[in-house]
């Protein structure tokens, strides 16, 4: 670890849509079957990564899986774990695995896409698996950074931006259209390649957000970016 670096974590999760309470399911308690995070810097410079599936929820929880958004992608899944291109672990030994990282690395910064939703899907996750022996994912003096956040200060209000998705149809819905902030979106608009698609799985998210938080930074380096949780 070099010292003079100021090391980062960005993370993304794939959710379950939730558990059922009373015959109904919560989508407030959305639970991580999914979880990948880089270790990065300011610059986008990769130092690790990692992609872990939850047993807890992919094996233990088949009927809950059905649930989630991408639940198609299961099989792909299943055919990742086989060839050790993800792995399989139990939701404690990943959460070690994150400790090691925050602690050999120095991590005081995280990062994510609308980062309140992982921020709240981890954290159920937690209480559940713990069954509320634990109830915070990440450390409390951790500073969780949003990039969408850091996009809607920075590339959405450029009229570039602005052009570029009402030439491309990626505007929202509401009645007054606006541009869209997605990191699908995002991410096409720094690459320019209109037909990129986002994986919706762990890792790959976390890999393309890491140049959304990285453009953002060159744009302005004194944005607010802090995801105040209230």
């Amino acid at each position: 670890m070099d010292r003079r670096i100021n090391y980062l974590m960005g993370l993304d999760t794939e959710t379950c849509n939730g558990l059922e309470i009373d015959g109904k399911v919560d989508l407030s308690q959305s639970i991580v079957y999914d979880i990948g995070w880089v270790i990065t810097d300011k610059r986008g410079r990769i130092y690790k990564e990692r992609s872990f599936i939850i047993y807890e929820v992919f094996v233990a929880m088949r009927d809950v899986m059905q649930s989630a958004y991408y639940a198609e992608k299961i099989p792909m899944y299943w055919e990742q774990i086989k060839s050790g291109q993800r792995k399989l672990v139990r939701f404690q030994t990943m959460y070690n695995l994150y400790w090691e990282d925050v602690k050999e690395f120095g991590v005081k910064n995280s990062f994510a896409h609308n980062a309140r939703f992982d921020l709240n899907a981890l954290n159920n996750t937690i209480r559940w698996v713990t069954k509320s022996k634990k109830r915070w994912f990440f450390p409390y003096s951790m500073e969780i950074w949003d990039t969408l956040k850091m996009a809607r200060q920075t590339i959405g209000q450029q009229k570039s931006y602005q052009r570029f998705c009402e030439m491309n149809g990626f505007m929202t819905n509401h009645r007054t259209p606006r541009p869209r902030l997605t990191a699908e979106v995002l991410y096409r608009y720094i690459t320019g390649d209109v037909t990129f698609e986002e994986s919706h799985t762990g890792l790959e998210d976390v890999l393309i957000e890491t140049k959304i938080m990285v453009h953002c930074f060159r744009q302005h380096k004194k944005m607010e970016k802090r995801l105040l949780v209230a």
